[in-house]
């Protein structure tokens, strides 16, 4: 599912759909769900992409071909006018009934549905198993998580064979949640701990049979969270499968944010250098990065970037950055950019006055997030640190305590922010 306006993640999607964010210096976000398709061997992949798709539909097209001696495919569906629908996608469950005709062509009894915009690693065969031997009609993926997490979260309840009994959308009253939390027997199969309640989320992740969803589907329900879930727990064989690995909404810049700062500790909670289960993007073909005289501590640091001597710390560089010297990076989330400028275009911007792309000498950058093609000039200073929270800004804008700046952002030198 990648259609989505993800208007809590702007101004980072501005111009592009949320699973088209780039990740980790080198990915976009809908990278990860296809990628564990891939790697658990499910290589009939649709996308379903609506809102500032362009982007996303060519990093799509780039990044996914299979070879002609199998039947896989990656292939994306725009929302579209058809004689039976002429809006748009009201929804995620309004997105996949438009795109019935297409799903079914396919062929298979079971249907995997995805949200395009989270970081977690996960081999779906165990869950289709499961729900395969437990006789399921719908089988949802669950997180064990804490207490001060359910606010935010859709909360299962289960009995002693995870059949799923309740559904409760972002609980607050605390006799709902007493009555929510993960009964002991499953927290000390799990290994939670008995410190703290648990309780078991939604991840978005939904194994559907077939002609039950064709059934779910045959109405104006729009959302599979809000509607067509919780009405599903009453009439079908439900079950949940626990999963037990790091799994991240990225739904918000400030989570955007935290995510790409732990990435670059010694031991990130989500590891992208799994040999048996690597993440696949669009190949590049790009140099090594140059690294001069610069004292780096915690930070990734993607293909093809040049660092003339500075101070990086706690940082995410992505693929084609470049940092002039003199700058100091802390706790800055840099997206790179799209392409090198060659000479005459480094000419052109320095007879007109304009920063090249990149951050110039000088600048001293903190709690950041730069998005593809900025140009710091030279002598820049960007922090937070004084400001209100939340703030809109013709150069840049702050949300929850982080400076963005968009993307094609032009920083003049001497600017402080």
């Amino acid at each position: 599912m990648g259609g989505g306006q993800g208007q809590r993640l702007y101004p980072l999607t501005k111009e592009r759909a949320k699973p088209a964010v780039p990740i980790a210096g080198n990915y976009r976000l809908v990278d990860v769900p296809v990628s564990n398709c891939i790697n658990s061997g499910l290589k009939r992949i649709y996308v379903l992409t609506q809102f500032n798709s362009v982007s996303l539909h060519r990093h799509i097209q780039q990044s996914y071909k299979f070879d002609a001696f199998t039947d896989g495919f990656v292939d994306i569906l725009a929302a579209q006018q058809t004689p039976e629908h002429a809006g748009w996608y009201q929804g995620t469950a309004d997105a996949v009934r438009q795109n019935f005709r297409h799903l079914l062509s396919a062929g298979g009894e079971i249907i995997l549905i995805l949200s395009g915009d989270q970081l977690y690693r996960m081999d779906f065969r165990p869950m289709i198993d499961q729900h395969i031997q437990h006789g399921a009609e719908i089988t949802i993926a669950t997180l064990p998580v804490p207490r001060a997490s359910v606010s935010s979260l859709g909360i299962m309840q289960v009995n002693a064979d995870k059949h799923i009994v309740r559904f409760v959308e972002k609980p607050k009253d605390e006799k709902v949640l007493e009555e929510l939390k993960i009964e002991e027997r499953l927290v000390s199969e799990m290994h939670l701990g008995s410190n703290t309640d648990h309780f078991l989320a939604s991840m978005g992740i939904y194994v559907f049979n077939r002609d039950v969803l064709i059934k779910a589907l045959d109405n104006d329900r729009t959302d599979f969270g809000k509607h067509i879930i919780p009405e599903a727990i009453s009439g079908h064989a439900v079950f949940a499968y626990i999963f037990k690995g790091f799994w991240e909404d990225i739904g918000t810049v400030r989570n955007f944010f935290d995510v790409h700062i732990a990435l670059a500790k010694p031991k990130p909670p989500f590891d992208f250098y799994d040999a048996h289960a690597p993440v696949y993007t669009h190949p590049r073909f790009l140099p090594a990065s140059v690294v001069t005289d610069s004292r780096v501590h915690e930070a990734l640091i993607a293909q093809g970037s040049v660092i003339h001597p500075s101070t990086i710390e706690q940082c995410v560089i992505g693929v084609r950055s470049k940092i002039g010297e003199g700058s100091k990076l802390h706790e800055v989330v840099m997206m790179g950019a799209d392409f090198y400028q060659d000479e005459r275009q480094l000419q052109s911007d320095t007879s007109e006055g304009v920063p090249h792309i990149g951050i110039g000498p000088g600048c001293v950058i903190e709690r950041a997030i730069l998005d593809k093609n900025v140009r710091i000039g030279e002598g820049v200073h960007i922090s937070p640190s004084g400001k209100e929270a939340n703030v809109d800004h013709p150069l840049y804008c702050i949300r929850d305590g982080i400076v963005c700046i968009p993307k094609n952002s032009v920083i003049p030198a001497g600017t402080t922010i």
